[in-house]
């Protein structure tokens, strides 16, 4: 399984650039940062050697369509996240002819999931941690969709998002998602466990306790 970054904040790309395949932004996440759109993208696309999701804000098609044409000419890595709606499956089934890679974002049910598919997505984003507020059971849409598209051999491919903590993603990879996006976070969470920091301690400790050779001094 692939892990995304979902973070605009550069600083945290490069701390983490050596162990993700690419990177998710949207609008909030940008907000976060206090940067000009095009420029947080730009820097961005020169830390991270993967797909970039940039988002449109646009509501209708036409205008979708106008902005994924200038965030596609930023970077060949770019993706451009289109919101699940009846507009947006329009614009995703138009950029898919133009060979402009899409992520269907804000899907929160398996028939979204199937029509974004249907419609030509490259990428498809089920929000699990916000299911899991509503006291449902997010992962469970994740199995859904896996299923639905191994059977009929869809190429679009699984992105879990609103990820919350580790075992968010350990059960998307359990599962077989294509690819987790992850806060920077949940990325330094995954790297812990407090057996490993005693273990270590331990070491260094029998280490200090091991006869160290003396150093010979040079006669001159």
């Amino acid at each position: 399984m692939k892990i995304f970054a979902d973070t605009a904040i550069t600083e945290e790309l490069r701390d983490v650039a050596h162990i993700i395949d690419g990177c998710t932004t949207n609008p909030s996440l940008i907000a976060k940062s206090g940067r000009k759109f095009e420029d947080v993208v730009k820097e961005i696309c020169g830390i991270v050697n993967g797909p970039i999701s940039a988002e449109v804000i646009s509501l209708e098609a036409s205008g979708m369509i106008n902005e994924a044409r200038k965030l596609s000419k930023i970077h060949k890595n770019i993706v451009v996240k289109i919101p699940m709606t009846d507009e947006g499956l329009k614009a995703i089934k138009k950029l898919k002819q133009e060979k402009i890679k899409t992520n269907c974002t804000l899907v929160f049910s398996a028939n979204q999931a199937l029509l974004a598919a249907k419609a030509g997505a490259t990428y498809v984003s089920p929000f699990i941690g916000r299911l899991d507020d509503l006291g449902e059971e997010g992962i469970n849409l994740v199995e859904e969709i896996v299923t639905i598209y191994d059977n009929y051999g869809f190429e679009t491919e699984i992105i879990v998002a609103s990820i919350r903590n580790a075992n968010h993603v350990k059960m998307a990879a359990m599962i077989g998602a294509d690819i987790a996006t992850v806060p920077y976070a949940v990325i330094k969470e995954m790297m812990k466990h407090h057996l490993t920091d005693k273990g270590i301690a331990k070491f260094l400790e029998d280490w200090n306790k091991v006869p160290k050779a003396v150093e010979k001094k040079q006669s001159i």
